[in-house]
Protein backbone atom coordinates (compact mmCIF):
# COMPACT_ATOMS: atom_id res chain seq x y z
CA UNK A 1 0.00 0.00 0.00
CA UNK A 2 3.03 2.30 0.35
CA UNK A 3 3.15 3.04 -3.37
CA UNK A 4 -0.47 4.25 -3.22
CA UNK A 5 0.41 6.77 -0.51
CA UNK A 6 3.85 7.75 -1.79
CA UNK A 7 3.83 11.53 -2.29
CA UNK A 8 5.07 13.27 -5.42
CA UNK A 9 7.89 15.77 -5.34
CA UNK A 10 6.21 19.17 -5.30
CA UNK A 11 6.03 20.92 -8.66
CA UNK A 12 3.76 23.62 -10.01
CA UNK A 13 3.07 23.84 -13.74
CA UNK A 14 -0.36 25.53 -14.14
CA UNK A 15 -2.11 22.19 -14.70
CA UNK A 16 -5.52 23.67 -13.86
CA UNK A 17 -5.11 26.32 -16.55
CA UNK A 18 -3.98 23.67 -19.03
CA UNK A 19 -7.10 21.62 -18.24
CA UNK A 20 -9.22 24.72 -18.83
CA UNK A 21 -7.56 25.25 -22.22
CA UNK A 22 -8.18 21.62 -23.22
CA UNK A 23 -11.86 21.92 -22.27
CA UNK A 24 -12.22 25.13 -24.28
CA UNK A 25 -10.47 23.65 -27.33
CA UNK A 26 -12.77 20.60 -27.26
CA UNK A 27 -15.78 22.90 -26.99
CA UNK A 28 -14.57 24.86 -30.04
CA UNK A 29 -14.17 21.56 -31.90
CA UNK A 30 -17.84 20.86 -31.27
CA UNK A 31 -18.69 23.90 -33.42
CA UNK A 32 -16.05 23.27 -36.08
CA UNK A 33 -17.08 19.66 -36.52
CA UNK A 34 -20.46 17.99 -36.10
CA UNK A 35 -21.52 18.34 -32.46
CA UNK A 36 -23.29 14.99 -32.38
CA UNK A 37 -20.18 13.32 -33.82
CA UNK A 38 -18.08 14.76 -30.99
CA UNK A 39 -20.65 13.57 -28.44
CA UNK A 40 -20.73 10.11 -30.01
CA UNK A 41 -16.96 9.86 -29.98
CA UNK A 42 -16.01 11.49 -26.67
CA UNK A 43 -19.06 11.70 -24.35
CA UNK A 44 -19.63 8.66 -22.13
CA UNK A 45 -22.34 6.50 -23.67
CA UNK A 46 -23.06 2.96 -22.42
CA UNK A 47 -23.76 1.46 -25.84
CA UNK A 48 -20.65 3.00 -27.39
CA UNK A 49 -18.52 1.63 -24.55
CA UNK A 50 -20.04 -1.86 -24.52
CA UNK A 51 -20.42 -2.48 -28.25
CA UNK A 52 -18.00 0.05 -29.71
CA UNK A 53 -15.22 -0.65 -27.16
CA UNK A 54 -14.75 3.11 -26.72
CA UNK A 55 -13.21 2.80 -23.27
CA UNK A 56 -11.45 6.16 -23.62
CA UNK A 57 -14.82 7.78 -22.99
CA UNK A 58 -14.31 7.26 -19.24
CA UNK A 59 -11.65 9.97 -19.56
CA UNK A 60 -12.80 12.11 -22.48
CA UNK A 61 -16.34 12.69 -21.18
CA UNK A 62 -14.84 15.12 -18.67
CA UNK A 63 -13.72 17.41 -21.50
CA UNK A 64 -17.02 17.60 -23.42
CA UNK A 65 -19.74 20.11 -22.51
CA UNK A 66 -23.30 20.59 -23.68
CA UNK A 67 -23.62 24.37 -23.78
CA UNK A 68 -21.79 27.64 -23.25
CA UNK A 69 -23.26 28.01 -19.75
CA UNK A 70 -22.24 24.43 -18.94
CA UNK A 71 -18.58 24.96 -19.78
CA UNK A 72 -18.55 28.52 -18.41
CA UNK A 73 -19.62 27.54 -14.89
CA UNK A 74 -17.43 24.44 -14.84
CA UNK A 75 -14.32 26.28 -15.99
CA UNK A 76 -15.00 29.13 -13.57
CA UNK A 77 -15.12 26.57 -10.73
CA UNK A 78 -11.94 24.92 -12.00
CA UNK A 79 -10.20 28.30 -12.07
CA UNK A 80 -11.41 29.48 -8.66
CA UNK A 81 -10.89 26.25 -6.72
CA UNK A 82 -8.54 24.24 -8.89
CA UNK A 83 -5.72 26.78 -9.17
CA UNK A 84 -5.60 27.35 -5.40
CA UNK A 85 -5.72 23.60 -4.68
CA UNK A 86 -3.00 22.92 -7.25
CA UNK A 87 -0.68 25.49 -5.66
CA UNK A 88 -1.19 23.82 -2.30
CA UNK A 89 -0.79 20.13 -3.19
CA UNK A 90 1.33 20.42 -6.35
CA UNK A 91 0.50 19.87 -10.00
CA UNK A 92 1.15 16.12 -10.17
CA UNK A 93 -1.02 15.41 -7.15
CA UNK A 94 -3.71 17.73 -8.44
CA UNK A 95 -3.87 16.07 -11.86
CA UNK A 96 -3.96 12.61 -10.29
CA UNK A 97 -6.75 13.67 -7.92
CA UNK A 98 -8.73 15.35 -10.70
CA UNK A 99 -8.46 12.45 -13.14
CA UNK A 100 -9.08 9.62 -10.66
CA UNK A 101 -12.15 11.27 -9.13
CA UNK A 102 -13.54 12.13 -12.56
CA UNK A 103 -12.97 8.63 -13.92
CA UNK A 104 -14.52 7.09 -10.80
CA UNK A 105 -17.60 9.32 -11.12
CA UNK A 106 -18.00 8.31 -14.77
CA UNK A 107 -17.43 4.61 -14.08
CA UNK A 108 -20.05 4.40 -11.31
CA UNK A 109 -22.51 6.44 -13.40
CA UNK A 110 -21.90 4.03 -16.28
CA UNK A 111 -22.72 1.06 -14.04
CA UNK A 112 -25.93 2.74 -12.86
CA UNK A 113 -26.98 3.48 -16.46
CA UNK A 114 -26.33 -0.12 -17.55
CA UNK A 115 -28.24 -1.57 -14.59
CA UNK A 116 -31.17 0.80 -15.15
CA UNK A 117 -31.24 0.25 -18.92
CA UNK A 118 -30.72 3.92 -19.78
CA UNK A 119 -28.39 5.16 -22.52
CA UNK A 120 -27.51 8.85 -22.07
CA UNK A 121 -24.52 10.83 -23.29
CA UNK A 122 -22.72 11.78 -20.07
CA UNK A 123 -20.47 14.81 -20.40
CA UNK A 124 -18.86 17.52 -18.33
CA UNK A 125 -16.20 18.02 -15.67
CA UNK A 126 -18.66 18.40 -12.79
CA UNK A 127 -17.91 15.04 -11.15
CA UNK A 128 -14.21 15.87 -10.81
CA UNK A 129 -15.05 19.45 -9.85
CA UNK A 130 -17.18 18.34 -6.92
CA UNK A 131 -14.12 16.47 -5.68
CA UNK A 132 -11.99 19.58 -6.25
CA UNK A 133 -14.41 21.70 -4.24
CA UNK A 134 -14.32 19.12 -1.43
CA UNK A 135 -10.50 19.26 -1.33
CA UNK A 136 -10.52 23.06 -1.48
CA UNK A 137 -12.88 23.24 1.49
CA UNK A 138 -10.76 20.73 3.43
CA UNK A 139 -7.49 22.55 2.85
CA UNK A 140 -8.92 26.08 3.06
CA UNK A 141 -11.74 25.72 5.61
CA UNK A 142 -11.66 29.37 6.66
CA UNK A 143 -11.95 30.83 3.17
CA UNK A 144 -15.19 32.47 2.08
CA UNK A 145 -17.03 32.04 -1.21
CA UNK A 146 -19.51 34.70 -2.25
CA UNK A 147 -22.54 32.77 -3.49
CA UNK A 148 -24.12 34.65 -6.41
CA UNK A 149 -21.48 37.27 -5.69
CA UNK A 150 -23.47 38.46 -2.64
CA UNK A 151 -23.92 35.85 0.09
CA UNK A 152 -20.64 34.95 1.90
CA UNK A 153 -20.34 31.25 2.73
CA UNK A 154 -17.42 29.47 4.30
CA UNK A 155 -16.02 26.95 1.84
CA UNK A 156 -17.07 23.89 3.91
CA UNK A 157 -20.63 25.23 4.19
CA UNK A 158 -20.71 25.79 0.43
CA UNK A 159 -19.63 22.20 -0.20
CA UNK A 160 -22.25 20.77 2.15
CA UNK A 161 -25.00 22.97 0.68
CA UNK A 162 -24.12 22.03 -2.90
CA UNK A 163 -23.88 18.34 -2.00
CA UNK A 164 -27.22 18.44 -0.20
CA UNK A 165 -28.81 20.03 -3.28
CA UNK A 166 -27.38 17.30 -5.51
CA UNK A 167 -28.52 14.59 -3.10
CA UNK A 168 -32.04 16.02 -2.98
CA UNK A 169 -32.16 16.36 -6.78
CA UNK A 170 -30.83 12.83 -7.27
CA UNK A 171 -33.29 11.25 -4.85
CA UNK A 172 -36.33 13.08 -6.17
CA UNK A 173 -35.32 12.74 -9.80
CA UNK A 174 -35.03 16.35 -10.95
CA UNK A 175 -35.64 16.42 -14.71
CA UNK A 176 -33.18 19.10 -15.78
CA UNK A 177 -30.71 17.28 -18.01
CA UNK A 178 -28.10 17.24 -15.23
CA UNK A 179 -26.57 14.04 -13.87
CA UNK A 180 -26.80 14.86 -10.16
CA UNK A 181 -25.69 11.36 -9.21
CA UNK A 182 -22.42 11.84 -11.13
CA UNK A 183 -21.74 14.94 -9.03
CA UNK A 184 -22.31 12.89 -5.89
CA UNK A 185 -20.05 10.10 -7.14
CA UNK A 186 -17.33 12.70 -7.75
CA UNK A 187 -17.75 13.94 -4.18
CA UNK A 188 -17.60 10.34 -2.90
CA UNK A 189 -14.46 9.69 -4.95
CA UNK A 190 -12.85 12.72 -3.35
CA UNK A 191 -13.69 11.45 0.13
CA UNK A 192 -12.23 8.03 -0.69
CA UNK A 193 -9.07 9.63 -2.10
CA UNK A 194 -8.57 11.54 1.15
CA UNK A 195 -8.85 8.40 3.26
CA UNK A 196 -6.92 6.02 1.00
CA UNK A 197 -4.07 8.13 -0.42
CA UNK A 198 -3.77 11.01 2.03
CA UNK A 199 -4.98 9.13 5.13
CA UNK A 200 -6.90 12.16 6.27
CA UNK A 201 -10.51 12.81 7.16
CA UNK A 202 -11.75 15.72 5.01
CA UNK A 203 -14.72 16.37 7.31
CA UNK A 204 -12.48 16.78 10.34
CA UNK A 205 -10.33 19.11 8.29
CA UNK A 206 -13.38 21.17 7.34
CA UNK A 207 -15.21 21.26 10.65
CA UNK A 208 -12.83 19.99 13.33
CA UNK A 209 -9.40 20.76 14.63
CA UNK A 210 -6.74 21.01 11.94
CA UNK A 211 -4.08 18.36 12.25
Amino acid sequence: MNFIRKPFRYTYSNAALILICINVLVFIMQYIFNTYYIYKLFALNPLQVIYGKMFWQFITYMFVHGSISHILFNMLALFLFGTALERYIGSKEFVLYYMITGIFAGLISFCIYVLSGTNPFLMGASGALFAVQLAYAAYFPNSYIYFWGILPLRAPVMVIVFTAIELFSGIFGAVDGISHTTHLFGFLAGVMYFFIRWQRNPFKMMFGRRY
